[in-house]
């Protein structure tokens, strides 16, 4: 079983979760790593804090948790500078 850095894990994993919520599938082929991988990183990440949309693609089948964890996530990307 291949071992992946802390740094290429981050980014792959970021791939995954808002704001970009690509599909496994896809960045498992572009990555080359397996989607069993990507699905257990997922998983961990979730086990974590970090919000994971639910199994539905769409924002409106996430948890209301994952839904407000996105919002303040995000909230800085809507500022004016």
């Amino acid at each position: 079983m291949p071992r992946y850095s802390t740094e290429r894990k981050a980014s792959v994993l970021k791939k995954l979760l808002p704001p970009e919520n690509r599909p496994i599938p896809d960045v498992a082929a572009e990555e080359g790593i397996s989607e069993g991988t990507l699905y257990n990183w997922r998983q961990q990440a979730k086990e974590k804090g970090i919000p994971v949309p639910g199994s539905g693609k769409q924002s409106e089948d996430w948890s209301a948790e994952a839904k407000f964890a996105v919002v303040v996530e995000t909230a800085s990307l809507s500022e004016a500078r």
